[in-house]
């Protein structure tokens, strides 16, 4: 039962953490956590740098701050995320997956209806909106007392070959072990998305953290202690957000879809 209070408590921390430090003792459960998960033939393709250096934190958060307001201003982030955003209650209620629109950052909200066509890109550009939003995104980063990098060993990670999904699978289970030992530890944990938007982006943080040729950087998390009154509570699996069961699971064969309810 612990390990469904752990699932069920998992979040993705979108606020600021405190302050604190995070401790070595945790740093370490961390890692070790994460090297326990399961891998194809014990491969372990899986490596991770832990970063507490005010300098490098600061500057991952002037990268992400900057692929965010270019992403935002050329219009290519709403061009290419459009699929996942729902624009009604009914739609999110049928779906029961994506984004619905009013869930937009506080800047965006007033473009709602426009957010997607030129005319409203134009008036958001004009009023510094993404800069706005940049800006946010800078001081969450910047405020993290930890990021967490994870590459994948190039030697098994072969995009294209079996071995590229192997390692895929099996950095999925390290990170998935690292995130629900976050609930355990009072932590929250987000992925920094932007930067990987931009390959110059990326390619400086690959710089920035000395990753070796023989390695390929996936992914980059910011880490930290969450306030007490900001913890979300419990995620409610029969929300509207998440899917039914007779969405995405089936009996048999594809041709009969699991009941939402056991039967009587």
């Amino acid at each position: 039962m612990q390990l469904l209070d752990a699932i069920r408590d998992r979040r993705t921390t979108n606020g600021a953490f405190l302050p604190d430090p995070v401790s070595e003792e945790h740093q370490r459960l961390l890692v070790t956590v994460a090297g326990a998960a399961p891998s194809h033939f014990n491969s372990q393709p899986w490596r991770f740098v832990l970063v507490d250096d005010r300098a490098t934190i600061d500057a991952v958060a002037d990268l992400s701050a900057g692929s965010m307001e270019t992403m935002l201003s050329n219009g290519t982030f709403f061009e290419r995320y459009k699929p996942y955003f729902r624009f009604s209650a009914e739609e999110m209620e049928r779906r029961r997956d994506g984004m619905h629109i009013d869930q937009l950052p506080a800047a965006l909200r007033p473009f709602t209806r426009a957010v997607f066509t030129g005319a409203g890109q134009s008036v958001m550009n004009r009023l510094r909106v993404p800069r706005t939003l940049a800006q946010q995104n800078r001081e969450l980063v910047a405020g993290s007392p930890l990021l967490l990098a994870v590459c994948l060993d190039r030697s098994e990670y072969r995009p294209g070959e079996l071995s590229g999904f192997y390692s895929v699978f099996g950095m999925g289970a390290a990170v998935e072990n690292i995130w629900l030992t976050t609930v355990e530890l009072g932590m929250g944990i987000q992925f920094v998305s932007f930067p990987m938007e931009l390959p110059e982006a990326w390619a400086s943080i690959e710089r920035m953290l000395a990753v070796p040729d023989d390695l390929e950087l996936m992914a980059v998390y910011r880490l930290g202690y969450v306030p007490e009154e900001a913890r979300r509570p419990k995620i409610d699996w029969s929300s509207r957000q998440r899917r039914r069961l007779s969405q995405y699971v089936y009996r048999g064969t594809f041709a009969t879809p699991m009941q939402d309810e056991p039967p009587a």
